[in-house]
């Protein structure tokens, strides 16, 4: 039988990349959206005609709740978040409001509901903040010092307690950076720079380009969340968070040189060297979800790029 599937955050970038995969098993995925923007990843990855779209806030709870007894999913990935950076430190409270907030009305909601089997919560490497041990594991402590990575460690620890207290079955995701095909977030490095080389401008880098990050491919994340929710019936899995990453590093300039060479340009970019509140090296072991999941990543990051790079040209040919 078909499994009825809620994806919050399906018109974004991770989300509509996990819908699709969801969608290709035969799954009735449903989704729910607060603006009816002209155009989102819903459009870009044609998964309108695919997937159910119910018009709501997940900050109000009534609309969580009526959307997940209506359908009687047996699985949620809570995936929505504010997720630019940049906007969470201009305005705080907004994306608290949906980042906090939005997550206790999805745990309430799945904590009432009869149907529920697994929810999967996105938290992100930001979480970790600033720490001295490198790589991060999932025991290093949650240091979010900044308003977006302050958000997703309160929604870890509220998940958490859902689990603790309630039983609600759930596991937590701490992606690495995540790039690929119709990611329309183009103020991200990866499709920032690839934009830019296809409209034949010199790339912005705004960092000195010297911080190091783990870059995943979307194939890899979206394995990495379908992989964890088929392992939710685990003791060994249920309540934990789990590093989803390469586990290799890569400095900006050096992610500019392999992007320049896969577009066969040669074009210096400017680097500004003015990027604030931002951590200097920052990436993930992946040893638990290898050793527990059996997870690790397919792709490199050339292999990625590759696909990545030939995807947005042609998309913008359109």
């Amino acid at each position: 039988k078909e499994i009825n599937v809620l994806v919050t955050g399906a018109d974004g970038f991770i989300g509509s990349h996990v819908a699709n995969a969801l969608t290709d098993k035969k799954a009735e995925v449903v989704t729910i959206v607060r603006d009816i923007k002209k155009r989102n990843n819903l459009d870009v990855l044609n998964l309108r005609g695919k997937i159910t779209v119910v018009h709501g806030d997940l900050i109000d709870l009534e609309a969580c709740r009526r959307t997940i007894n209506e359908y009687d999913f047996e699985f949620c990935f809570h995936i929505a978040a504010q997720a630019i950076v940049g906007h969470a430190n201009k305005s705080p409270l907004s994306t608290f409001e949906s980042n906090i907030k939005g997550t206790w009305n999805i745990l309430e909601a799945c904590r009432l509901s009869k149907t529920i089997k697994g929810l999967v919560i996105a938290s992100s490497d930001k979480a970790y903040g600033q720490q001295k041990k490198l790589p991060y594991t999932e025991e290093s402590p949650l240091n979010g010092y900044y308003p977006y990575d302050a958000s997703k460690a309160c929604a870890e620890i509220l998940a958490r307690c859902y689990y603790m207290t309630y039983g609600v079955p759930l596991a937590i995701t701490r992606n690495a950076n995540t790039y690929g095909p119709a990611d329309m977030n183009l103020s991200r490095i990866i499709p920032d720079v690839i934009t830019s080389l296809l409209r034949n401008q010199q790339p912005i880098i705004r960092s000195d380009g010297t911080p190091e990050r783990d870059y995943m491919y979307i194939k890899d994340a979206v394995n990495a969340y379908l992989t964890l929710a088929s392992n939710l019936n685990r003791k060994d899995v249920k309540g934990e968070a789990f590093n989803f990453g390469t586990g290799k590093p890569i400095s900006v300039l050096d992610l500019y040189t392999k992007i320049i060479k896969v577009m066969g340009k040669n074009i210096k970019p400017k680097i500004l060297g003015k990027a604030e509140n931002e951590i200097d090296r920052q990436y993930l072991s992946i040893e638990k979800a290898k050793k527990i999941l059996k997870w690790q990543p397919k792709y490199s990051i050339d292999g990625g790029l590759k696909e990545t790079i030939a995807w947005y040209k042609t998309f913008f040919r359109k």
